[in-house]
């Protein structure tokens, strides 16, 4: 397995997490179980922990993770720090073998020791925001669906035409959705339908969901994705496209993915594509709270999927 690969994490007093290990992940995984049992929390700590190769980047990751929660509030998000998970500041996440600490936000954003937390916060803040150095939260490795913003989308676009890979997302769209065309105009995204270009917000967020997926799935080459409730918006039926997808392009980019659902036919049809493909390189992680109060993580590969889904096991 790739060294940028995840391959196990232990999280320390993050949000619901106390003491929590595990490891044996694949290159794509898909994370279920019941509501508020840490799915979300889960994939926040490993991107969190991922994306602090210095103390600024862990700042930043939590300013991407509030954007996703909050997306209609944009930039305001920055005028209130109470939005954000500080409270966490004894918090530890280790991958692989790398630590990172949620101290970082409170020790490592300044160099001089400052009289309050929230004056350091506000300083480190009007550096990013300033016009040299403009805060940029330009995302595209943690996909929910309130983080398709048109300007996202609109950038990744770009940079897909970049790469000579906007062919196959009009492919992929005229085989799924019969969209002929995707393209930016006049600074939006528009898409071709019937001989008709209509604008991105015309259409359910289904399709603004797969959009964002493949692009993501295109623009982080050998790094890790986190695609948040997978499944909202796209109806039942395009769930085997939508796999199909995501197993064969993060295959071909070298990309470790980490998906959330509440579906059992998202989870009956990642098995079904996974073994279409015969692609052994998944797993499908089931998230549930003990007695003590404690989260377990049972990590199930391929073979006991597949049989979990042959003699119609409880997988949710």
């Amino acid at each position: 397995m790739d060294e940028h690969l995840l391959r196990e994490i232990e999280i320390k007093d993050f949000k619901c997490f106390k003491d929590f290990k595990a490891d044996g992940f694949k290159r794509v995984n898909l994370i279920g179980g019941k509501n508020n049992v840490g799915k979300t929390a889960f994939m926040e700590a490993c991107y969190l922990g991922i994306n602090t190769k210095i103390k600024k980047d862990f700042f930043h990751s939590l300013l991407v993770l509030e954007l996703n929660r909050n997306p209609l509030k944009e930039f305001e998000i920055l005028q209130d720090t109470n939005n954000f998970d500080f409270k966490f500041s004894d918090s530890k996440i280790k991958i692989n073998n790398s630590s990172a600490s949620a101290s970082f936000v409170t020790d490592g954003l300044y160099e001089k020791p400052k009289k309050t937390y929230n004056e350091g916060v506000k300083e480190f803040l009007d550096f990013y925001q300033s016009k040299e150095k403009p805060l940029n939260i330009k995302n595209n490795s943690f996909i929910s669906q309130t983080s398709m913003r048109q300007n996202y989308i609109v950038d990744c676009i770009d940079e897909l035409k970049l790469l000579q890979k906007w062919d196959y997302l009009n492919r992929a769209l005229y085989d799924s959705f019969q969209i002929k065309k995707i393209d930016v105009i006049k600074n939006k995204v528009m898409l071709l339908k019937d001989d008709t270009f209509l604008d991105l917000s015309e259409f359910g967020d289904g399709l603004k969901q797969f959009i964002a997926i493949f692009l993501s799935l295109y623009l982080n080459k050998d790094k890790v994705i986190f695609l948040d409730e997978i499944e909202n918006g796209i109806h039942y039926s395009f769930l085997d496209k939508l796999w199909e997808i995501i197993l064969k392009i993060s295959k071909e980019q070298n990309v470790q993915v980490f998906a959330t659902t509440h579906s059992k036919e998202c989870i009956e049809s990642y098995a079904r594509v996974a073994k279409k493909l015969e692609d052994e390189d998944i797993t499908y992680i089931k998230m549930s709270k003990q007695q003590d109060g404690s989260i377990y993580a049972g990590v199930r590969e391929y073979d006991i999927l597949e049989n979990s889904i042959a003699q119609d096991h409880e997988v949710r």
